[in-house]
């Protein structure tokens, strides 16, 4: 895996592959592992997609497409890839993207798909701002700068009108992306580490985690119309790590992965509840080898059969492992109080019904029966033309004919100050 700095997941999965941020010479790069195949590979048989000229920083699948996931880079850059429907060959590398998002100043440090319309996509970089893009056309549609210093994460609302983010200015917002404006804000944790923010499912609640004054690990629970004050403040421990949270909607279990801890925790959460009845803790999954990232799949892709309610994939070392959390139940039937209906791989709303301040909540599906990918059609993306990169001897050439041009444009300037002073004397 790549051992980048930046804090960042560094794995996101699918129902099909599991990508993690892989560490290359020069470039970025990410390893796709097939998640039905577990087993040994060496490293030159991994299959990478490059193409990025900086190192990978943020990686997630598209939530309608298994095949599809997004990049962002230190090269100021985000890009969207497809892996071919049978996969990668073994040591085979993908270079060519299906779109490059151009437009942030700096390196673009989170990237995240909109949950209810296709095609659009949230980034932000360390220019300290969130742009809206259009997938389908590569253009950037919104921008809006949030904050004084880097933008930790983002995460979408349950129907993708608000975005939330934690930055380290010590600060947890509200972004009305369409507004292009900061809706709320509010002091989030005192700690110099990284923090990170994610809306709660379908509430009207944001939970966060960071590091508190005495350098211990904390989060909190927020009141998405109200950032003046958390709702509650929790203690974890002192350990170093930066805590990778996911929260599972349909289940309201939030789990709290460190790095550099071997253990795993999980609460429940009741949103509706007093602030003080609002936190369970469930259990810990413990174990010896530190984790070093994290990703966790969608509901739809979890087993049901043995009452799977999320599956992570977990990075120890050079092992790449399947967390499964189980339910234990007598009964072998159908446990509809687990599996609610929980987001399908189906939009629910168009891109220009949104742009134009429409919303709508995810289409949901049943697991009753399983689940049965719909079919996908070819995206329809125009792709935005790269600039060429240019041989050292072309940049040289480059280079002298503009040092030219600005020693021609000198003389002139010169030849006319002297004109001038010469009808001054007249």
């Amino acid at each position: 895996m790549t051992k980048s700095a930046w804090d960042s997941n560094w794995v996101a999965a699918s129902s099909k592959w599991v990508a993690v941020a892989w560490q290359t010479a020069g470039g970025g790069a990410v390893g796709i592992l097939d998640s039905s195949k577990p087993g040994k590979l060496e490293p030159t048989q991994v299959p990478l997609v490059s193409g990025h000229k900086g190192a990978v920083l943020d990686l997630e699948f598209d939530p309608f497409n298994d095949n599809i996931f997004a990049t962002a880079s230190e090269d100021c850059t985000a890009k969207l890839w497809k892996i071919p429907q049978e996969g990668l060959a073994n040591g085979s590398q993908l270079q060519t993207d299906l779109q490059t998002l151009k437009g942030h100043k700096r390196k673009v440090g989170v990237v995240k798909f909109h949950p209810v319309v296709e095609n659009l996509i949230a980034t932000a970089a360390t220019d300290y701002e969130i742009k809206i893009w259009d997938v389908e056309k590569g253009e950037a549609k919104f921008t809006t700068a949030a904050g004084t210093n880097i933008i930790q994460s983002l995460d979408w609302n349950y129907d993708g009108s608000l975005l939330c983010s934690n930055s380290k200015d010590k600060k947890v917002r509200v972004i009305d992306p369409r507004q292009q404006q900061v809706a709320q804000e509010g002091n989030s944790h005192v700690g110099v580490k990284g923090g990170r923010a994610l809306w709660l499912g379908k509430h009207d609640k944001i939970a966060t985690v960071g590091f508190g004054s005495g350098a211990s690990r904390e989060f909190m629970i927020w009141d998405s119309k109200n950032l003046s004050a958390p709702l509650l403040t929790k203690g974890l421990d002192n350990a170093a790590g930066v805590i990778i949270p996911f929260y599972d909607e349909d289940s309201d279990l939030l789990f709290f992965v460190g790095k550099g801890d071997g253990g795993i925790r999980y609460y429940e959460i009741v949103p509706e509840a007093e602030p003080a009845q609002m936190v369970f803790e469930v259990s810990t999954y413990r174990s010896n080898d530190p984790t070093s990232g994290c990703g966790a799949v969608y509901r739809r892709g979890c087993n049901v059969s043995v009452n799977e309610i999320i599956r992570l994939y977990q990075v120890t070392g050079t092992q790449l492992r399947p967390l499964s959390f189980q339910v234990p139940r007598k009964s072998d039937l159908f446990q509809d109080d687990l599996f609610p209906p929980c987001r399908g791989d189906e939009p629910n709303l168009s891109l220009d019904a949104w742009l134009k301040g429409e919303n709508a909540t995810p289409k949901l599906v049943s697991l009753e029966h399983g689940f049965v990918a719909s079919e996908k059609k070819e995206k329809s993306i125009s792709k935005v033309a790269e600039d060429k990169e240019h041989s050292p001897t072309e940049n040289k050439a480059k280079v002298d004919e503009l040092t030219k041009r600005v020693a021609f444009l000198e003389a002139e300037l010169a030849k006319r100050d002297a004109r001038i002073k010469e009808l001054e004397g007249q």
